[in-house]
């Protein structure tokens, strides 16, 4: 199979057939185990057959596929969901209970490269050559391909669901004529009832899940891993419909896995997270990756008594205590979404609550739909969607306009987020509400990551990562941050891009709508002044596009490289993510802020309103789908088809801005301070106090036009940060004065820059470059200095560029 994709060094290979089998649910059980570095337990898996077989319905009948079109309707081939007409009163909320640790003891057979079989003794075949061989089709075994990097796995088996108590609802007399010959047939019936039951069954459904889980084996499966993948298969089966529908595999992590990093937290307790590795989470278990296999989970997580488990689950798990000093946390999601959005982080995290904030706010917030959501009707209509108990359909969740949050710090930035961060959140959720209307999660948890942290900030479903960067300096680098993450609920999770290389459907939204977000947030502002801000962002924004354009490949500026062949996948599913594995390409903005120049294009193009107006009924048409470009690029266009005349279609923007490197013609910013300039007219004294309390992204401006600058003298960079108090200032000022005193070797600043590498690595990463070109001694003994002090839990992307930049 890895062989056959033959992906470049720097394309990321997305291994899994899933067009023959589909993961619908995943149940993990794991152990965090911070001695030895290892996450270990067993996962089991929920599957139907892919799209590229035929499958059978509840009715008997062949289920419909949806496919993408000529006319732009792209969705993911999803079964249709047939209601089941056996009546079963649904259970009440069970109490979940943990599974047996079942892979401990069970023998590690990797060998010296970390790879791992067990078809040498069960079958004779001796290496992974040979199952490579082993085809999807003829008289030869059908092989499951599942992502895998960086895992032990020990043992796979098929579970017998059918031994499980009360399963009999889930089964057909008609198919028990013959029950030794169709026992295989009805576990994957089972399966099948089980996966597909309705919505309002959702919780029927999550306790027969655990209980299917646990029930026990009846085989085990051969089994060999490569470099990417973990390859699957039973004797004698040849086709994915008579493939075991229900497997459970034994496995454990390894220190080094690249899905999630072991490090301390900033009050020095140790803390494992994920990170939003390039290769995703196949190195935390094994999964299928391509966003096209979307799914369902639940997890039991144990740990030591002294750590706190968040996870991307729609519950806020309480803590069950299984014997002392151990603790076990259970979280669950019942809305389908790609295994790469699977987010965990376990460390001793404190909850931030303020004293004296009204509990309302944080707990269960509801609006009236205000009056400038006059226009959401959509929700009248069914959703597009497979099945699952969407928030677009509950009455109270299009009322809710503040979600329930929590947010969690390490104990010593308790205070900073209490005084910065906490305030802020219903702001931001509220503004975000008024702008698309329902939130697709029922609840947020903000958790301050560790400082190697490589991003200001991660969106996950029910969580999201922020940096220690964005608590300093006041709210505005805060505020702006928690738009952009929380604008990914909408448009990166509910919506997600069906091909990962459109990475600009997520982060161009996103970037547009933290300018909307954070305006109606400021309520106290004039209109006058947000448009002023909004248009000083979207300078700052072009002169970093600009300089970006001018020091990176072409190749990795088009926001659509594969064209016309984006979306498309091997017969099997299989696919690459073209650049995923590039260090450097993890830190380009191309993604961001060229898709926020098009879509601030479109926005003026067709007036504001209209456009957010197009937003909405976009949000209500797609979410709980996978896009394509031309998705958003013909919905839109068809609400205004006057501007067709005017050349505005979809085929001129693919041409101008999503197929092409460089930037498309823009505004020419030739103001840089409209504001500033109109108060000129006022007496010279005030316009000097008007000078120094300058807002943060005037300061942006000021410090990267001094960089213009060739020489400053030390007493004019003095007078510079007195002035200012820029050692005070947000973490995007501190960056720009940081590059100041490193172009001018001014040697008292050399402290601020040290600790910015050591405090701000999810910006500093450039910074290196800038202390070793000037080639001075000092600088480049201070950049080897802070490497060698951060390098240890540094996140690898991160270490391998910041490396080649000294060595």
């Amino acid at each position: 199979m890895e062989s056959q994709l033959d992906p470049m060094k720097d394309d990321l290979p997305l291994m899994a057939n899933t067009n023959y089998m589909l993961v619908r649910h995943y149940v993990l059980d794991l152990d965090v185990d911070f001695k030895s570095k290892v996450i270990e337990g067993i996962i089991v898996l929920f599957f139907e057959t892919g799209s590229q077989y035929p499958k059978t319905s509840s009715s008997g009948k062949e289920c419909c596929q949806s496919q993408s079109d000529k006319t732009c309707k792209v969705k993911a081939c999803e079964p249709c969901y047939m209601p089941m007409t056996t009546e079963s009163a649904c259970s009440p909320k069970p109490k979940y209970n943990d599974f047996a640790v079942c892979g401990k003891g069970e023998e590690d057979t990797s060998d010296k490269n970390g790879n791992h079989s067990n078809e040498a003794q069960a079958s004779g075949i001796s290496s992974s050559k040979d199952i490579c061989e082993i085809q999807n089709h003829g008289n030869k075994d059908f092989l499951l391909v599942l992502d895998c990097c960086d895992l032990s796995v020990l043992k796979v088996e098929e579970v017998d669901v059918a031994a499980v108590s009360g399963i009999e609802k889930f089964t057909r007399s008609a198919k028990l004529t013959d029950v030794s010959k169709e026992l295989e047939n009805l576990r994957n019936q089972i399966v099948h009832e089980l996966v597909t039951l309705p919505a309002d069954r959702w919780m029927e459904q999550l306790y027969y899940f655990t209980r299917c889980s646990q029930a026990p084996g009846c085989g085990e499966l051969l089994f060999t891993t490569g470099t990417w993948s973990l390859e699957i298969r039973k004797a004698g089966v040849q086709a994915p419909t008579d493939f075991p529908h229900a497997i459970r595999i034994w496995y454990k992590t390894k220190p080094e896995g690249r899905s999630i990093t072991w490090t301390t937290d900033q009050s020095g307790r140790p803390c494992v997270y994920t990170m939003g590795s390039p290769i995703n989470n196949r190195a935390l278990f094994p999964c299928q990756e391509p966003p096209v296999a979307l799914s369902t989970w639940q997890a039991s997580i144990r740990t030591a008594a002294d750590f706190v488990v968040l996870m991307s689950g729609e519950n806020s798990a309480e803590p069950v205590q299984l014997q002392e000093g151990i603790l076990s946390w259970y979280y669950y999601v019942t809305m389908p979404m790609p295994a790469s959005t699977f987010t965990i982080a376990v460390g001793c995290w404190q909850e931030v609550k303020q004293q004296g904030f009204p509990a309302a706010i944080q707990t269960n917030t509801k609006f009236s739909l205000p009056s400038s959501q006059a226009d959401f009707r959509w929700h009248e209509e069914i959703c597009g969607h497979v099945e699952y108990p969407c928030r677009f359909q509950d009455p109270a969740a299009r009322l809710q306009a503040v979600i329930p949050y929590r947010v969690f710090t390490p104990r010593c930035l308790m205070e900073c987020c209490e005084e910065h961060l906490l305030q802020l959140i219903p702001q931001c959720l509220s503004a975000a509400y008024t702008t698309l209307g329902t939130h697709p999660f029922s609840r947020l948890d903000v958790l301050i990551v560790p400082s190697n942290f490589s991003s200001l900030g991660m969106a996950s479903p029910h969580i999201i990562f922020l940096s220690q960067s964005v608590l300093s300096g006041g709210s505005q680098l805060c505020g702006t941050r928690l738009c952009h993450e929380i604008a990914h609920a909408w448009f990166g999770l509910a919506i997600g891009a069906r091909d990962w290389t459109e990475e600009w459907l997520s982060e161009g939204f996103a970037t547009f709508l933290e300018d909307i977000f954070w305006a109606r947030a400021q309520q106290q502002l004039s209109h006058d002044e947000v448009k002023g801000q909004q248009e000083l962002k979207a300078l700052l924004r072009w002169r970093r596009l600009r300089d970006e354009v001018q020091n990176s490949e072409e190749e990795l500026q088009v926001l659509r490289p594969k064209k016309e062949s984006t979306g498309e996948t091997s017969e099997s599913g299989a696919s690459i993510v073209k650049h995923g594995l590039k260090a450097e390409k993890v830190f380009m903005q191309v993604h961001y802020l060229k898709g926020y120049f098009l879509l601030r294009s479109l926005a003026r193009t067709i007036g504001e309103a209209s456009y957010l107006s197009s937003l909405r009924k976009f949000v209500h048409k797609f979410h709980g789908q996978l896009v394509l470009s031309q998705d958003f690029l013909c919905m839109l266009l068809e609400d205004i088809p006057e501007q067709k005349e005017s050349g505005l279609t979809a085929e001129s923007i693919f041409q101008n801005w999503l197929d092409t490197s460089g930037i498309p013609k823009v505004t020419k910013w030739i103001r840089t301070n409209q504001m500033m300039r109109k108060s000129g007219k006022k007496k010279r004294r005030l316009d000097e106090v008007v000078f120094q309390k300058l807002l943060p992204d005037q300061l942006v401006l000021l410090l990267e036009s001094l960089l213009e600058v060739k020489t400053l003298r030390p007493r004019i960079l003095q007078c510079l940060e007195k002035t200012y108090q820029l050692r005070e200032q947000d973490a995007e000022v501190r960056h720009r004065w940081c590059e100041l005193i490193v172009k001018h070797k001014y040697i008292p600043g050399y402290e601020d820059v040290e600790k910015f590498l050591r405090e701000d690595q999810a910006m500093g990463v450039y910074l290196y470059g800038e202390l070793m070109v000037n080639e001075d001694v000092k600088q480049q003994e201070l950049a080897r200095k802070c490497f060698a002090a951060a390098r240890e839990h540094m996140d690898p992307s991160s270490a391998k560029v910041v490396a080649e930049m000294l060595f």
